[in-house]
C-alpha cells in the first residue's frame, strides 16, 4: 500500500467513522430519524471535502500496480466514502444523471474495472476481507449496533463457506463414498452455526439502530453514469454453491439465474470463478434420485448418505427460513411499517421498492426451502419427498 492509499486507510479508520457517528447521532435523536437533510450540514461538508482531498492524491499518483489485494483493499476504503456520501444524502441517484463524486467515481471506476468487480464497496470490504488493526476492523461509524451486525454477520459468512467447501468436496468422491457422510455431517454442523449465529444476532441488535443508523449505509448510489444497487451480505459465492450443489436451486431456472447474473461483480474473482464451476455440476439431489432409479435403494451406503443429505437440505431451508422470518421481518419491514416508509424510495438496499424486495426475498426462501407452492412456481418440493419416501 502506498503512502497516499495509507493516508486515506487511516482517514476511513479514523476521522471518517467519527464524522458519520456524530451525525448518525444527531439524526437519531430527532422525532423523525429518516431525515438528513438540513441536518449536521456543516460535518457533511466536512466530509465530502477531507475525503475529496485524499482520493484527488491518488488520482494524481496513478496507478502503482501493488497487487489485487492492495488495490482491492483501496476500492473498499473508496467505496466506503461514496456509500457515507450517499447515507448523509449529499448524493442521491434520483436526482442525478452522474455521480456529483468526480473523483472518486474515476478512480473506483479504475479500480473495479481492473480488479473485475464492480466500482463500489462490496460486503467483503466489511466482512471477510475486513484487515484489522490492534483488534479494531474497518466500520462506518462507532455504533455498537454495527459492530454486532458485523461481527454476527462474518460469523455467518465463514459458517456458511465452511459448508460450501464441504459439499464441493464430495463431488469428486461421489455420493457413495465413506468419506461423503463426514462432508455432509461437516455440512450440516456449519449450516447450524449460521442458526445459532444469526439467533445471536437477532437477540444483541437493536431494531431502531439498525434500520436508521446501519442500513442505511448498503443504499444504491451511482459511481459515474451508473447506478449500482447496495451490498449484500449473500454477495459471496458460499450460499450459492450450497443452493446448487444441494439442488434446491438450479441454474437453469429464469428467476434464480437472475440473482446470480446480478450479484457476481459483486463477488471476488476467486468466488466469481468457484460460482460459475458449480453451475455446471450435477447436485447431489439429482445423484441421489439417479441413484434410486438404479435399484440401490437399501444399499446401506445409499440409506446412511441419503439421510444425511436431507438433514442438510433440511438446515439449509432453516436458514433461510431464519434469516426471512426474523431478520427481514423484524428489523426491516416491521420497522418500516411503523415508520410509515414501506413505500419510500431508497429503503432497500437492493433499489426495488420494498414490497416488491420482500416478495423475492420470499420466493428464494420457498426455493430453499423445497417448500410446497402449488406449483405457483419450481421448488424441488416432489423430488425431497421422493427421496424421503426411499427411507421409509
Amino acid at each position: 500500500m502506498t503512502l497516499k492509499a495509507q493516508a486515506l486507510d487511516r482517514w476511513i479508520r479514523t476521522d471518517f467513522r467519527e464524522i458519520n457517528t456524530a451525525l448518525e447521532e444527531q439524526y437519531f435523536a430527532a422525532s423523525e430519524r429518516q431525515i438528513t437533510s438540513g441536518v449536521g450540514d456543516s460535518i457533511k461538508q466536512q466530509l465530502v471535502l477531507e475525503g475529496r482531498a485524499l482520493i484527488v492524491d491518488l488520482l494524481h499518483e496513478g496507478n502503482t500496480d501493488e497487487g489485487f489485494d492492495s488495490g482491492f483493499d483501496l476500492l473498499g476504503n473508496v467505496g466506503f466514502y461514496m456509500a457515507a456520501c450517499r447515507r448523509h444524502d449529499i448524493t442521491e441517484p434520483s436526482r442525478e444523471t452522474k455521480s456529483p463524486l468526480q473523483e472518486a467515481s474515476a478512480l473506483a471506476m479504475q479500480l473495479g474495472a481492473s480488479l473485475g468487480v464492480i466500482p463500489r464497496f462490496a460486503s467483503s470490504h466489511l466482512e471477510t476481507h475486513n484487515h484489522a488493526l490492534n483488534g479494531v476492523y474497518k466500520t462506518f461509524t462507532h455504533l455498537n449496533d454495527e459492530k454486532i451486525f458485523l461481527n454476527y454477520n462474518t460469523r455467518s459468512v465463514f459458517a456458511f463457506i465452511r459448508a460450501s467447501e464441504a459439499l464441493r468436496q464430495i463431488l469428486p468422491l461421489g455420493i457413495s463414498h465413506p468419506v461423503t457422510h463426514d462432508l455432509l455431517l461437516t455440512a450440516k454442523q456449519g449450516l447450524e452455526e449460521v442458526c445459532g449465529f444469526n439467533q445471536q444476532l437477532f437477540e444483541e441488535l437493536d431494531i431502531d439502530r439498525f434500520f436508521f443508523c446501519v442500513r442505511p449505509y448498503y443504499r444504491p448510489h451511482r459511481v459515474g453514469l451508473h447506478e449500482y444497487r447496495g451490498a449484500n451480505a449473500g454477495d459471496f459465492a458460499g450460499i450459492n454453491v450450497i443452493d446448487l450443489l444441494l439442488g434446491v436451486c438450479q441454474a437453469d431456472d429464469p428467476y434464480y439465474s437472475q440473482l446470480l447474473v446480478d450479484k457476481f461483480l459483486f463477488m471476488r474473482p476467486e468466488d466469481q470463478l468457484v460460482l460459475r464451476d458449480c453451475m455446471r455440476r450435477q447436485s447431489l439431489l439429482d445423484r441421489f434420485l439417479q441413484a434410486a432409479s438404479e435399484g440401490v435403494k437399501k444399499q446401506p451406503w445409499f440409506e446412511r448418505n441419503l439421510e444425511l443429505f436431507l438433514q442438510v437440505c433440511e438446515a439449509h431451508g432453516q436458514t433461510a427460513l431464519q434469516h426471512h422470518e426474523q431478520l427481514v421481518r423484524k428489523f426491516i419491514e416491521q420497522p418500516a411499517a411503523a415508520g410509515d416508509l414501506t413505500n419510500t424510495s431508497g429503503i432497500s438496499a437492493s433499489g426495488p421498492p420494498l414490497p416488491v424486495l420482500l416478495k423475492g426475498l420470499r420466493k428464494l426462501c420457498d426455493m430453499r426451502c423445497a417448500a410446497d407452492v402449488g406449483g405457483e412456481f419450481n421448488t424441488r418440493f416432489a423430488d425431497i419427498e421422493q427421496l424421503k419416501e426411499c427411507l421409509s
